[in-house]
């Protein structure tokens, strides 16, 4: 039996529910757990369906993204995965979908603009899209570079990735991660609803104006200020 089982089914689980949440398409994505003590993470492997996706199949790496445990070759992400579980030591699950409508964000380079408190509960600021890489970047090791990217578009912002736990790669498509897999699993469906509202919302009106700064700070505090109120104490 596996060491790894129980990592394994986790990442399974968040694996699985990206389909049931409209996020992927035929492969088009992977979600990943980590495993702090051990300095590992257990990713989807590449090219599987969902509906063929067994526990067993997912494949066990470390963080220089060799494979430590597993049959099939790890998604062709898992470098990305690897940067990032290397450089922000308090996540602990990571998904990359190309859902439609965050996708379609991030193939116009735009960010995502803050236009409502559903956007506000889960974040004070527009979701950032990444530029596009440089031809150098490009050229090396792309999916690498790609986890970078994401770290120095962050950073360039003065964005902690603990508070901003979403972005869009420019022409690429979003990548989410949590303190959880299951909380990358949430942000990663969050980031798709607010995409798909902020595009209707333009639609209808195309000078619709952002979010006022009281109502930001007011649906931020709310769900996670010191003085939160909304939900359950033991949520």
């Amino acid at each position: 039996m596996s060491e790894f089982k129980e990592l394994k089914q986790q990442a399974y689980e968040g694996n699985m529910r990206l389909p049931e949440l409209d996020l992927v398409l035929f492969t088009f994505g992977n979600a990943s757990a980590v495993d702090r003590e051990r300095e590992v993470f257990a990713i989807k492997p590449s090219g599987v369906p969902y509906a063929e996706l067994k526990p067993e199949d997912i494949v066990i790496v470390d963080f220089d993204a060799n494979v430590v445990e597993g049959n099939m070759r790890p998604s062709s992400d898992t470098e990305t995965h690897a940067v990032l579980y290397k450089h922000w030591e308090h996540i602990g699950g990571i998904v990359h979908t190309h859902s439609t409508y965050g996708t379609a964000w991030a193939q116009t380079q735009q960010d995502i603009p803050i236009m409502g408190t559903t956007h506000a509960d889960h974040l004070t600021q527009d979701i950032p899209c990444a530029p596009p890489m440089s031809d150098e970047m490009i050229k090396g090791d792309y999916e690498e570079q790609t986890g970078y990217q994401i770290i120095n578009d962050l950073e360039d912002r003065g964005f902690s990735y603990e508070e901003v736990e979403m972005i869009l790669v420019g022409n690429h498509a979003p990548f989410t991660w949590g303190k959880t897999i299951k909380k990358a699993v949430y942000n990663s469906a969050v980031l798709e609803e607010v995409a798909k509202m902020a595009y209707l919302s333009l639609q209808i009106r195309p000078d619709a104006p952002r979010l006022k700064d009281t109502l930001i700070q007011k649906h931020w505090e709310r769900k996670h200020g010191d003085g939160a109120y909304y939900g359950q104490e033991n949520d």
